[in-house]
């Protein structure tokens, strides 16, 4: 049994415990129709039976009218009403729990299937280029092959949402750019990138790597704005 079957819930019992426990429990566990509509079964079911015993003259569920007059026997089967209730709604938790615990692992294993299977296409490229080259074909054939598997595979990318991070005469940014190292560069503004080592890329505008970068400094003697001085 789960976690969330096990706790009791808040509020003593009445109405507004079960809908705050109902809350609370969906929100842990994820959206889910099949777990609303118990949550939803569970706390009508005790309002409604909360607010039968505030009526006047009211004697308790049907079961305890048809129990008779007997305090006891009355008490026993509504007890054994709740308790059949909340079975039912314990084991579609736990129902829940199996499929959720499934989803997870097959979205572990399978959820990047269909970048896998885009890639094919570029790997079979790649392969009939190497094939090329080493037959002794021509060496512009196998630049040729190379540049459209590099074409391929930055289509790829950006259909999924890469791309890559435009650096080359850039301002250095810390939060995209790793400095490699500095240069003197009179010709370029302080803390300009003047050189790429790696290109960086992005997932739609989250970082997946930064680029690596020569940065350019003022030249020895120079000012702060890279004029000498004197």
């Amino acid at each position: 049994m789960s976690e969330g079957v096990r706790r009791r819930p808040p509020g003593g019992g009445g109405g507004e415990g079960w809908e705050g426990f109902a809350e609370e429990a969906a929100g842990t566990l994820g959206p889910s129709p099949e777990l609303e509509d118990a949550m939803r079964e569970a706390a009508e079911s005790v309002e409604a039976l909360h607010e039968h015993r505030k009526e006047p003259g009211a004697g308790g569920s049907p079961q305890a009218e048809r129990a008779g007059s007997d305090p006891a026997e009355a008490e026993s089967s509504e007890l054994a009403e709740l308790r059949d209730r909340y079975l039912r709604l314990a084991a579609d938790f736990e129902n829940f729990r199996k499929r959720t615990l499934k989803d997870r692992e097959e979205a572990h294993h399978f959820g990047h299937q269909s970048l896998v299977k885009d890639l094919l296409p570029t790997v079979d490229n790649l392969e009939r280029a190497v094939d090329h080259a080493r037959k002794g074909g021509e060496s512009s054939g196998l630049l040729e092959g190379v540049e459209l598997v590099l074409r391929e595979l930055e289509a790829l990318l950006a259909r999924y949402g890469v791309t890559p991070i435009e650096a080359l005469g850039q301002a250095f940014d810390p939060a995209l750019h790793e400095a490699m190292a500095q240069v003197p560069d009179a010709s370029k503004p302080p803390h300009t990138v003047v050189e790429v080592f790696q290109r960086g890329y992005q997932l739609r505008g989250r970082l997946l790597r930064p680029a690596r970068v020569v940065v350019s400094r003022p030249p020895e003697g120079s000012g702060a704005d890279g004029r000498r001085d004197g």
